[in-house]
């Protein structure tokens, strides 16, 4: 460093020491903090933070009827049916198709095991679909036209934000207007 250069330092150091002290000068004391509250009681204990399911802890239910018969489901975390995060799993038999269908919000899913098919596009199409084999991960973005079908008993876990919903793309697919 030159004599230009230090010379300069030295004073930007003098002059912050000097402003520092001259404000601190000015400062008035602090009034004295009051007297610490009493401590508040404990919050009730919260929901769950963790979740932990194996193969034999999981409890499967009857699909819910927007989807074709057949389906099982376990919900794993969350409310699939309110608004928040959510995890569950669905378990299909052989054969089991849902046809061309949206939903309203983001879905991810992760084949856990069997044959998982899956394919973009407004009709159910066993040719143009993906076989997707266990620990395969998707991603569909709302309003994604897609429909999917197992060969063989099929498990997928499936997470997202609800409420979750279905769309069919053709209205004579939904088992709710079947009835």
């Amino acid at each position: 460093m030159n004599a230009r250069s230090e010379l300069l330092r030295a004073c930007l150091i003098a002059l912050s020491a000097a402003s520092i002290g001259a404000a601190l000068a000015q400062a008035k004391p602090a009034a004295p903090a009051p007297a610490a509250a009493p401590a508040a009681a404990p919050a009730p204990a919260a929901a769950p933070t963790h979740v932990i399911a194996t193969a034999s802890t999981v409890k499967w239910g009857e699909g819910p009827p927007s989807f074709p018969k057949g389906l099982q489901v376990a919900a794993l975390s969350g409310d699939p049916g309110k608004a928040g995060p959510f995890s569950m799993m669905l378990k299909m038999p052989s054969g089991y198709k849902i046809p061309a269908h949206w939903h309203s919000m983001d879905e991810n899913l992760v084949v856990i095991s069997g044959g998982f098919h899956a394919g973009m596009g407004d009709k159910l199409d066993e040719k143009k679909a993906a076989s997707l084999k266990p620990g395969t991960y998707v991603y569909l973005p709302a309003k994604m036209h897609h429909y999917a079908f197992a060969k063989g008993t099929t498990v997928v876990e499936l997470h997202g934000v609800g409420p979750i919903d279905i769309n069919y793309v053709d209205p004579n697919d939904d088992p709710m207007k079947k009835k």
